[in-house]
């Protein structure tokens, strides 16, 4: 009986050190693919800010601002909604909370969603519960391009411009820290631009050619794809930095149930050597 014991902890020794060997490495990885899309990310970040604060100089210099693209300026019926997952697991809860805040939010609309979905978790999800996909990315998120970006959301712009949509959301993950990230929800169509009043009392001087009109419908697009990809590169960066944690959390598991069947193990084989010596001195008083 209790060589059987022993064995079976042997086995179980075994599969639970394979176990920490993988989650050890996809851990390694994970570390090495963050830095570099952190990297990336970063990057993107200071190209985003630039636009939006060329959007914010226009807003506050002229008075012939496009008003279709500003807020309130239509009764919002129809969203299209972007979400943004990973195409793989094992990444904690990573997929479960983007999934769930982007179906708080169609669950909260009376009109049937527009969904783009960038990443194979998310259109696997709302696929199988019977909404229509619009458009869909499903390459690892870190390699998209920004051309692939501008594929995806010259459609969404169309619609808009058409009147099909009336309100374009972002639904991503925000990197806040390497231990901490955070589902995001922002409206980026139609946006929001607050005059400045401070705006005006810069001594600066701006000229736009043929009108500040033209420039801002030129450089609407622009932003919407630099947000955009700035979101998916951002979420790729919190998908590696959730997996990382996600399987150094496993393979401190598996660490621990090895030191308990360590443990047990040498239990086991004290027990069975103290049978075998009970045995041997029970045989030799019987002799006796």
């Amino acid at each position: 009986m209790a060589t059987e014991s022993i064995q079976d902890i042997k086995r179980r020794i075994k599969s639970v050190t394979s176990t920490e060997r993988i989650t050890n490495s996809m851990k390694l990885v994970s570390a090495g693919k963050l830095r570099k899309a952190k990297a990336i990310f970063e990057k993107t970040n200071e190209n985003s800010h630039f636009i939006t604060n060329t959007i914010q100089e226009l807003f506050n210099s002229g008075s012939e601002i496009p008003q279709e693209y500003l807020a309130g300026n239509r009764e919002i019926k129809t969203t299209a909604y972007i979400i943004v997952t990973s195409g793989r697991g094992l990444c904690g809860g990573f997929n479960t909370n983007i999934i769930r805040e982007a179906q708080r939010e169609i669950d909260a609309d009376w009109e049937p969603p527009v969904i783009v979905a960038v990443g194979s978790k998310g259109k696997e999800y709302f696929e199988k519960r019977g909404y229509n996909i619009h458009s869909s990315y499903l390459a690892p998120p870190e390699s998209i391009s920004f051309l692939e970006t501008k594929e995806l959301s010259t459609p969404i712009l169309e619609m808009y411009d058409n009147k099909e949509i009336d309100e374009v959301v972002l639904i991503y993950t925000s990197f806040i820290s390497t231990m901490e990230q955070q589902v995001k929800n922002e409206v980026i169509l139609p946006f929001e631009v607050e005059k400045d009043p401070e705006f005006m009392t810069v001594n600066k001087f701006v000229e736009y050619e043929p009108s500040v009109e033209a420039v801002f419908n030129y450089l609407v697009p622009k932003y919407v794809e630099t947000k955009i990809y700035s979101a998916v590169v951002e979420s790729a960066t919190c998908e590696h930095a959730a997996r990382r944690m996600a399987m150094e959390n496993a393979t401190d598991n598996a660490r621990e149930m090895l030191d308990a069947l360590n443990l047990n193990y040498n239990r086991a084989r004290q027990s069975a050597i103290t049978d075998e010596i009970i045995e041997i001195v029970a045989g030799s008083e019987a002799q006796n």
